[in-house]
């Protein structure tokens, strides 16, 4: 990242948010007057959104999939998490970065699904928030079998 960024996370009062400042002033257009302010979490839904779109990808790998899968089935278990799970993202004033787990279905091309996440991401943040993408890395965990069974299919119990 370049240095007139700071970064979500560092020593800023309001860390961990990005503040897109306008024009002040009786002379500036009514859209730019005050300040825009752009949390985290926000960022990581949208990259997170943007992400899944792409045919053959996962977000998570490992343990964060398995029990990811695990609080979806509890109630109250945090099922608004699924959408960051395997997101990070580091927010400064103007620019973003972000990281993704990811585990690609098999027989799909790493390099082409990893590209289309890539530029799927970089349009969504970029359109919807006005912060400059500055890398999204994306590290491939696991590749998803077709004969592996979903993890989040409930099994049958003994008893009714």
């Amino acid at each position: 990242m370049t240095d007139n960024t700071s970064v979500g996370g560092g020593s800023r009062p309001d860390a961990g948010v990005s503040a897109l400042k306008g024009r002040t002033g009786a002379g500036a257009p009514a859209e730019t007057r005050g300040q825009t302010t752009i949390a985290d979490g926000v960022v990581a839904k949208i990259a997170g959104m943007a992400a899944r779109e792409v045919p053959g990808i996962n977000l998570g790998a490992g343990m964060a999939r398995a029990l990811g899968a695990v609080r979806e089935r509890v109630p109250g278990g945090g099922g608004g998490e699924a959408v960051t799970r395997g997101v990070k993202v580091e927010v400064g004033e103007r620019q973003a970065a972000v990281d993704l787990d990811v585990v690609i279905e098999y027989g799909a091309s790493i390099v082409d699904v990893a590209g289309d996440v890539r530029t799927n991401v970089i349009s969504a943040v970029e359109r919807m928030t006005g912060l400059e993408v500055v890398e999204v890395n994306i590290t491939v965990g696991d590749v998803h079998l077709p004969d592996e069974e979903e993890e989040t299919e409930p099994e049958e119990g003994r008893v009714r």
